[in-house]
């Protein structure tokens, strides 16, 4: 069986390699070419590919002209393991058998766009991933598998990206076998359950310090390294807050985003509860311990972040 694979980041490199060592027949590789302003912590599908002499493409978009040689290889199957644009139905149409999409998350819930970030900022305790037929609707088609994956308190986006990562090989050595037989499910999705999530932004990392404590940790550790970071105020500076810690309440409510502690990090009053920064940076400085930088620059309680 002949297959195009759209991928991109670890999922990407991982599934990928996966199917080579399942002696898939690879004829192209379309990868994305990274971009300088972000940072890259994840594998290269381009250097794996180059390493198996795959032919390897980086287009802005797969245009009329793709479409074409897309044809002229006629693939059984075009897989995309978390490719970053939506392939267009021409496109789709060139792989005999179908064309699949490695989600990550349980659809029909957390449809679209960063849903390892989603899940742990809605405080969710399980998700993983899912193999599916795409459609026009982006993440919309009949499910072939999915593989459950439990979300631990203390795990970032970083932590659960790998658990998936991991989770998502596994159901694609099952999987890949019974596509090429021909036996593997097809499950159409029951509509009526989906919810639908949208791509996130550097600025939506802001700190409300009237959402509860939970709320804010869940936050902090949705968008820590390797992403932009959770932040709020300090004088006109921003404060990234990268490891945060939830603190019980003294009884004695203060006003949210004011400081009431700064021994081993800085605690923070939330709208129920309270939140200690265990590591924070301000803009121009290194990352440091928050109770450091609070007697570095003498951060005493009932200073005001916000």
């Amino acid at each position: 069986m002949r297959s195009v694979v759209c991928a991109y980041s670890d999922v990407g490199y991982a599934c990928l390699e996966t199917l080579l060592d399942l002696g898939a027949e690879i004829a192209a590789v379309f990868t994305h070419d990274d971009d300088p302003g972000e940072e890259i912590w994840f594998r290269s599908v381009r250097r794996l590919a180059e390493e198996h002499g795959l032919p390897v493409f980086a287009p802005e978009r797969l245009d009329a002209d793709w479409v074409k040689r897309l044809r002229a290889w006629q693939p059984d199957f075009l897989f995309s393991f978390y490719y970053r644009r939506l392939l267009p139905a021409a496109v789709l149409e060139t792989a005999r058998r179908g064309a699949l999409n490695l989600h990550g998350s349980l659809l029909p819930r957390y449809r679209g766009r960063s849903p390892v970030n989603w899940v742990l900022i809605n405080g969710e305790r399980e998700t993983g991933v899912t193999l599916h037929y795409m459609v026009a609707r982006a993440d919309a088609g009949d499910i072939v598998g999915q593989r459950r994956v439990p979300i631990a308190d203390d795990d970032t986006e970083y932590s659960l990206y790998g658990k998936q990562t991991a989770a998502a090989t596994e159901l694609l050595r099952e999987m890949y076998p019974r596509l090429c037989a021909g036996t593997a499910p097809r499950i159409p999705q029951d509509h009526t359950r989906a919810t639908y999530c949208g791509g996130r932004r550097a600025a939506d990392g802001v700190i409300d310090w009237t959402r509860s404590a939970r709320e804010i940790y869940d936050l902090v550790r949705a968008v820590t390294h390797p992403y932009p970071g959770a932040f709020t105020g300090w004088r006109g500076r921003q404060l990234l807050i990268w490891a945060a810690q939830i603190e019980a309440s003294d009884g004695h409510p203060r006003p949210p985003g004011i400081v009431v502690g700064t021994d081993h990090g800085v605690v923070v009053q939330a709208g129920a509860g309270r939140v200690r920064a265990v590591r924070v940076q301000l803009t121009g400085e290194d990352e440091t311990e928050g109770g450091a930088w609070a007697r570095q620059h003498g951060v005493a309680e009932g200073t005001q972040l916000g």
